[in-house]
Formats: structure tokens, C-alpha cells, sequence
């Protein structure tokens, strides 16, 4: 496996020395932030994101992510414009030596939880979701102490009125569509690139305020997977987001997926199910829901060696910053991944 790291770009806190100090590190997980969604990525932005990663003495292979405008989710006339834009940025992160580049497909909201800093028992804090929140929560007409990543950020109230809307006119085999459409396009274009695509589970796994989410399970994969049956056409495997639903076999997926080939980017992260939703916690087996000893050999007995980045981590020892991405307990899940796939590699010589 190829260790990486996610890194926000120079405002990142966490700077590209102190993860190239990590045991095994070997690549840098980042994107263009300064462009926006739709628009194509100058060579000069990339080159520098290139540049400093290298002097940091890391690989620039992966992009997270070239971001999917909303335009190509909800299949209007402007997405034609807007995936030869995307593809266009695949081709030039390609020049640049990126082989992997992790996307999503999730309308409006990305990643989404309650409590960016819920304490534990122990004294760190971490992110959670409680569909009991979420579900008294109204985001086109309600003021909420939520904090929802891609909401408040991204949009005001009224522009996230109106593609709520939009999107509400919209079915799950609406949302097939505009996938169908975006990867008949895309993976031809990657493919002549040598690009892997890999697209992220939708986070949680499960509709929220009743907008359709379609990457959520094994049957659905093996659909996306379907629509362009080439190798280049693959997954971002994360345990968290399709591990915080007890109704996805983890290391099943994990194996099945890899002797596939499919498989070409890894989340590795632990989540504790709660009666209401789940909690983050450290990598460790026995701090969550999922056993990580099992999804490492699942994934090897499949055959897989491609990225893999320990995913969103705790706040420990006092640490500030960006939630979920804070250093030291990434680096913690860092060592502990090391750990598991030598175990797991030297107990099948």
C-alpha cells in the first residue's frame, strides 16, 4: 500500500514537514483551492502544489478532489460545458504526475455531522451525527447552531434555497442519470490519461433532508461500477462512511472490491454506531464498530496496493484546527495502519 496524508494546501496548519515525519509516508492528498467548482485549475496553481510537495520529499499522486459541480448533478443544459471543464482538469493534474483522483457525488452537502467537537470519555473531541438533530432541523427555513460542512460556507440562504428546490424536483434514477451521463464522459477521458477515478461513498450513507444520495451500499456500487465497466472506474473506499450503516459487510465490500481492481484509494477510519447515528473515534479496533485488523486483510487478500490516507481524526493533546484534520491522531492511525498491513502481510509469507 502507498501511505498518504491529507493536506489543505500552505494555510494548512498541519505543514508538509511535520507529515513527512510520519514512519511510511510516502504521498500528499490535496487539491486547487483557489479556483472555483466548475472552472478549470490553472497549470500554475498546480505546478506549485507539485513543487512544494515535492521539495517536501512526498509524492504528488492523488488529488481530493476535483469537486462535481451542481449543474452536472441536477443534469442541466450547462453540464456539457461544465465536464469538458472537469475533464480538461483531469488531463492537466495527469501532466503533472497525479494517478488517483477522489471524487463524490452527494447533492448540495458533503460530508455531514452535528457536533464537530463532541468530547468522549477520554478527554479528546471528535465529530458525530444524530439523525434525531438532523431531523429537527429545517435548512431552508430555520437559524440552527449546526455546523454543516459545504452548507453556511458554500452558500447563502437563498442560493441554498433555490438548488434544495431543484434538487426536491429530483428522484434517486434522476441522480442515476446525471451519473450515468458524467461517467461516460469522464472515464474515457481519464482512461487515455492513465487517471484512476475513484469515487467517494456518500457520507452518511443515507438520505438526508430528502435529498437523494445514491453511493451508499454494495448494490449500488456494483451499479455505478456497471455504467462504465473499466478498471479506471473505481472506488475511494472509506470504513467510516459506508461503516456507519451496520447493514454494509465492511471487509466483504473490502475484498470483494479489490480482487475487482476497483478499489483505488482507501479511507481507513473507525466509527462507533450509536442508537441515533455514530461517533469518530481512534483507529483502533476496539474503539469503534469496525474490525481494522479485518478490513486490512480483506483488502490484501483482494489483492489491493494502492493509496491509502488514515481519515478523519480526533482532536488530542490540546491540538486546534481544522476539525477532523488535525495532525497528531492522523498520525497515530497513520502508525497504526503501518502496523496493521505489516501484521497482515507478514502472517500470509
Amino acid at each position: 500500500m502507498k501511505l498518504s496524508f491529507r493536506w489543505y494546501g500552505p494555510s494548512d496548519p498541519v505543514t508538509l514537514d511535520k507529515i513527512r515525519q510520519i514512519p511510511g509516508m510516502q504521498s500528499i492528498v490535496t487539491a486547487v483551492y483557489d479556483t472555483p467548482v466548475g472552472e478549470i485549475w490553472s497549470r500554475e496553481s498546480i505546478a506549485a502544489l507539485k513543487k512544494e510537495t515535492e521539495d517536501a520529499g512526498l509524492a504528488f499522486e492523488v488529488i481530493e478532489s476535483i469537486p462535481v459541480h451542481e449543474d452536472i448533478k441536477l443534469g442541466l443544459p450547462s453540464r456539457d460545458r461544465l465536464i469538458e471543464n472537469y475533464c480538461e482538469n483531469i488531463r492537466r493534474v495527469a501532466e503533472a504526475g497525479v494517478k488517483c483522483v477522489c471524487y463524490n457525488f452527494m447533492p448540495v452537502f458533503d460530508w455531514t455531522r452535528t457536533d464537530l467537537a463532541h468530547r468522549l470519555p477520554d478527554g479528546s473531541t471528535t465529530l458525530i451525527y444524530d439523525q434525531r438533530q438532523v431531523e429537527a432541523v429545517n435548512p431552508l427555513l430555520s437559524d440552527s447552531d449546526l455546523t454543516l460542512p459545504g452548507w453556511d460556507a458554500s452558500y447563502t440562504r437563498d442560493e441554498l434555497k433555490t438548488v434544495v428546490a431543484q434538487y426536491q424536483q429530483k428522484t434517486e434514477e434522476d441522480l442515476w442519470e446525471s451519473l450515468s451521463y458524467f461517467l461516460k464522459r469522464v472515464i474515457p477521458a481519464a482512461a487515455e490519461c492513465g487517471v484512476n477515478m475513484a469515487i467517494h461513498p456518500d457520507d452518511p450513507c443515507w438520505s438526508i433532508f430528502g435529498l437523494p444520495r445514491i453511493i451508499t451500499c454494495e448494490e449500488n456500487i456494483d451499479r455505478m461500477l456497471s455504467i462504465v465497466d473499466d478498471p479506471h472506474n473505481g472506488l475511494t473506499f472509506c470504513t467510516g462512511s459506508l461503516g456507519c450503516s451496520a447493514k454494509n459487510d465492511i471487509p466483504a465490500m473490502a475484498k470483494k472490491y479489490a480482487s475487482m481492481g476497483r478499489i483505488h484509494f482507501a479511507h481507513l477510519r473507525n466509527v462507533k454506531l450509536t442508537e441515533n447515528g455514530f461517533e469518530e473515534r481512534g483507529h483502533f479496533s476496539p474503539d469503534g464498530s469496525l474490525d481494522m485488523y479485518r478490513i486490512v486483510k480483506a483488502l490484501l487478500d483482494g489483492g489491493f496496493d494502492g493509496y491509502v490516507r488514515p481519515d478523519h481524526g480526533r482532536m488530542i493533546w490540546g491540538e486546534q484546527g481544522r476539525a477532523g484534520y488535525g495532525l497528531y491522531d492522523r498520525a497515530l492511525g497513520a502508525a497504526y495502519l503501518n502496523g496493521l498491513f505489516e501484521a497482515v502481510e507478514k502472517a500470509g509469507n
